[in-house]
């Protein structure tokens, strides 16, 4: 009996634990972000980041149209590797951040086109721009693009 009441104690626990709300701070990255393609300057989709245990992961929402694809779907046809073909709504883009204090970090950020894994990180520049930064090791050596809060 003391066995299994400790065991329900853990499980309790473990659940509470992987339940915590982020800070205040950390809550202004949460919602929808709209994606802009550096070369053509183009809204190309929108990502939801939400909250994933104690930190955050970021999805694709929506596809919108451009020059090159003015009928958007969510069919990754120009993926590479095991993202081939598949439903963009369904592949984690941001995913294992960490909230730091001041900016999510630790995590990663997926390339699909590429099928590439960069490390990354997350910063709000005011209320309604976010500098998503990806690297391969170092900070130096990567790129930041800047997302803006979509409407």
């Amino acid at each position: 009996m003391l066995r299994t009441s400790a065991l329900l104690a853990l499980c309790l626990f473990a659940t509470a634990a992987s339940a915590q709300t982020l800070p205040d701070a950390a809550r202004g990255y949460l919602g929808d972000w709209t994606v802009v393609d550096e070369g053509s300057g183009e809204a190309q989709a929108v990502v939801r980041i939400a909250q994933a245990g104690s930190g955050v992961e970021g999805r694709i929402v929506r596809v919108l149209p451009t020059r090159q694809y003015p009928r958007p779907t969510f069919d990754c046809a120009d993926c590479r590797g095991e993202h081939r073909g598949a439903d963009l709504r369904q592949i984690r883009l941001i995913r294992d951040m960490r909230w730091t204090g001041e900016r999510f970090e630790g995590g990663r950020i997926l390339d699909p086109k590429a099928d590439r894994l960069y490390r990354a990180s997350l910063t709000l520049d005011g209320p309604n721009r976010l500098r998503v930064r990806g690297y391969l090791g170092v900070r130096a050596l990567g790129r930041t693009q800047v997302w803006t809060r979509a409407r």
